[in-house]
């Protein structure tokens, strides 16, 4: 395929200029160069920053995101805004990073303290059962792995730890007989049983950052990918959790991108979900995957620039994991709409091994 690096570095934000630079065209960027500084020179990038407590978090919580309509960074979550700023690219020892990891680290402990629970603490003099605060717990444990990950600490023993803990049980789940039949009726509504955990989108994401230790357990990701595949289950993601219905829209039970229809309704989040896979080193076993990717590269014109299959509006998505991702563009005004899905299209044909003419 065709990236067009020039038309980028004329119309993109800083940080997709540099990630442009780096990531897909592989240009070195040392510590000194001009190219290394862009992603620290963003205004949305420091205005991010300097909104991070002196406790190392954002707004006392972990995995908020802003609302669609309001400031940029209202009501940010820890997590996602520590995302944003690596997808922005900032490095590990940027000083936002740094100073989170701390309690990012913390919340990789297997345990239950309810003092962790930040935006999920229920209300004063709401009682809520073990198993739902356990539920909590696990939910942001494997966003923390996913964000330190992400972040660059694969090599970290308590990360190791953490991820070895999160595979194990998800390969114990695609091995019990539930992975097939793990649907139970209560009252006229089909459920998820309680002892179900597939794999989530956060899990996915760790290991996704993971390579080395994706390596070291090639089982499990064979039996993972088998999943994936799978048809997405038309039944509504509920699952019994104590004596609740709870939703758990962030379980994959299946192939997130089946057919074209899939990529027309959310194009950020199709991006986003081929880049994962893309990562995950699945991208290109899958035939179909590979047709989604193709039609990107097939709406992108002579010059490598991707513009809409239909209309010409910018794409939205309201998938609150995809925020962190897109858009990384400022402005949302003539060429600069189409920055982001050009840069994204490169990127996941870099991470795939399709060949690339820079331009």
């Amino acid at each position: 395929m065709v990236f067009p690096l020039g038309w980028l570095l004329d119309h993109a934000a800083a940080p997709i200029k540099y990630r442009a630079a780096v990531e897909v065209a592989r240009l070195s960027a040392g510590p000194s160069t001009a190219l290394s500084h862009l992603p620290y020179s963003f205004a949305p990038a420091i205005r991010l920053a300097v909104m991070q407590s002196a406790e190392g978090i954002w707004n006392n919580s972990m995995l908020t995101v802003p609302p669609q309509r309001g400031d940029d960074f209202e009501h940010i979550g820890t997590m996602h805004a520590i995302r944003r700023l690596i997808e922005y690219g900032w490095d590990k020892e940027s000083p936002p990073v740094y100073h989170a990891r701390r309690i990012l680290f913390r919340l990789l402990a297997e345990d239950n303290d309810p003092s962790l629970l930040f935006e999920l603490t229920p209300p004063e003099g709401k009682k809520v059962d073990r198993a739902t605060v356990a539920g909590y717990r696990l939910h942001l444990r494997e966003a923390a792995a996913a964000t330190l990950a992400q972040a660059g600490f694969e090599s970290d023993l308590r990360l190791r730890g953490a991820a070895s803990r999160i595979l194990e049980k998800i390969y114990g789940f695609l091995r019990s007989p539930l992975a097939e039949k793990p649907w139970i009726r209560v009252g006229n509504q089909q459920v998820l049983a309680a002892d179900v955990h597939p794999p989530t989108v956060a899990a996915l994401h760790m290991l996704a950052h993971m390579p080395l230790f994706r390596n070291e357990h090639h089982e499990e990701m064979e039996a993972l990918y088998r999943w994936l595949i799978r048809p997405l289950p038309r039944q509504e993601q509920v699952q019994v959790v104590g004596k609740r219905l709870v939703p758990v829209p962030l379980y994959v039970l299946g192939d997130k991108l089946p057919h074209r229809n899939a990529v027309e309704e959310d194009v950020p989040a199709a991006l986003a979900w081929l880049e994962l896979v893309a990562r995950l080193g699945y991208l290109r076993r899958n035939e179909n995957w590979m047709k989604m990717h193709e039609r990107f590269i097939d709406d992108c014109g002579r010059d490598g620039v991707w513009h809409p299959h239909k209309g010409m509006s910018q794409p939205r998505s309201s998938n609150p994991w995809v925020w962190a991702t897109y858009p990384l563009e400022a402005s949302h005004a003539g060429d600069d709409r189409w920055t982001d899905v050009t840069f994204r299209t490169g990127l996941i044909a870099r991470l795939s091994g399709r060949p690339i003419t820079i331009r």
